[in-house]
């Protein structure tokens, strides 16, 4: 899947202004009970291509009803956590 990597960047920094509020490149605040950074471009690109492989790993053993371990499971919250995406339940 080819991704819109600006568009996604743009997307990200309308959730962080919506939910964190007026943040400059580099700062750090608590979002989702984790300290996380307000990320530049080249911060957000591999973080987010990391954290779509994870998710579609996840989902993939969701759907194929494998037992998740809970390690997995905080490392999707918390790459989703750093991309101010709400986590997964």
């Amino acid at each position: 899947m080819i991704e819109d990597l600006p568009g996604r960047y743009e997307e990200y920094l309308a959730r962080c202004t919506a939910k964190l509020g007026e943040l400059a490149a580099g700062a750090f605040v608590k979002f989702s009970g984790k300290l996380i950074k307000k990320l530049t471009f080249e911060e957000f690109t591999p973080a987010y291509l990391e954290y779509t492989e994870l998710l579609a790993r996840y989902t993939e053993s969701l759907e194929r009803g494998d037992t998740i371990n809970d390690l997995v499971l905080r490392m999707v919250r918390e790459k989703a956590a750093g991309l101010v995406f709400d986590p997964p339940a």
